[in-house]
């Protein structure tokens, strides 16, 4: 029997083996879907990520699965790296980027068609142990459970950023993007407490009314957690879609360019600085 998952506020999505192959199979299978059609000038359209097509946000999950899959990484490339890459992941997925662009996106899409298959058949024979096994992770040592988590949460992200450079919105709801906002739950303490320095004693709700509802508080103290519940009002209520919460907090885009799409109620200046500061992922 799969033991529970450990009650954690704010958090929605299931984790356990078997459900997180099923959210990464359904962002995986929406993002073939996608490419199937493309034509060259889309597969060559930018994205919101800075020096990156359509094509690179593709290979850009290829490189990954692939390495997780036990292939080495292609050599860096010679020369200075671009100005979007700031560290040792970035010159990483620089590589990988450079070897797609040089086979062409029908290897790309074939080289991704069987990366998934190989790892869904892989996660889905891990029993729940070696999920719990300590594993690095993008947000430091953790568990493999946890960096299939994040996993969910960077391919519907990149599918995202593959379907607004296309103009095809869709897959807004379900369980991968359930599980990709359960991410920026759990960052909404770092978020509200460090990035935003909310001062102790505040509170903030986050109303989401679609397309996934979700209310989510976070509480100030010696640190900002997220909570079950407030011992009063909060100081500030911060709504927005779900989608466009995700976009700030990946970095996609800024509250200005959403400002119709954001409402504020109680203390406004401590809302806006927290919409400011949402922007958390590398």
């Amino acid at each position: 029997m799969t033991p529970p998952t450990p009650h954690q506020p704010g958090i929605v999505a299931q984790s356990t083996g078997p459900a997180l192959a099923d959210q990464l199979q359904e962002t995986w299978a929406a993002l073939l879907d996608l490419c199937g059609p493309l034509t060259a000038a889309q597969w060559a359209l930018p994205t919101d990520c800075p020096g990156w097509t359509v094509a690179d946000q593709v290979a850009h999950i290829a490189g990954t699965e692939a390495m997780l899959a036990g292939r080495a990484a292609p050599p860096a490339p010679p020369g200075e790296p671009p100005p979007h890459v700031h560290n040792e992941i970035g010159r990483t997925n620089e590589a990988w980027l450079v070897h797609y662009r040089a086979l062409g996106t029908g290897r790309l899409v074939a080289d991704l068609r069987a990366l998934v298959s190989e790892r869904l058949d892989r996660l889905r024979s891990m029993t729940e142990a070696e999920l719990d096994a300590p594993s690095w992770t993008p947000v430091g040592q953790a568990t493999f459970r946890r960096f299939m988590q994040i996993r969910v949460f960077d391919c519907w992200t990149h599918e995202q950023d593959v379907r607004l450079a296309i103009d095809r919105p869709g897959h807004l709801t379900g369980a991968a993007a359930e599980q990709a906002l359960d991410q920026v739950v759990q960052a909404l303490g770092y978020i509200v407490g460090k990035l935003a320095s909310a001062p102790a004693g505040s509170s903030v709700r986050f109303e989401l009314p679609g397309p996934v509802t979700r209310t989510v508080l976070v509480a100030v103290g010696d640190r900002a957690e997220v909570v079950d519940h407030l011992d009063g009002p909060p100081a500030t209520t911060i709504r927005m879609p779900s989608d466009i919460l995700m976009r700030l907090a990946s970095g996609r885009s800024t509250a200005t360019a959403h400002a119709t799409q954001v409402t504020i109620d109680g203390d406004v200046a401590l809302g806006q600085q927290i919409v400011d500061h949402l922007a958390f992922t590398i």
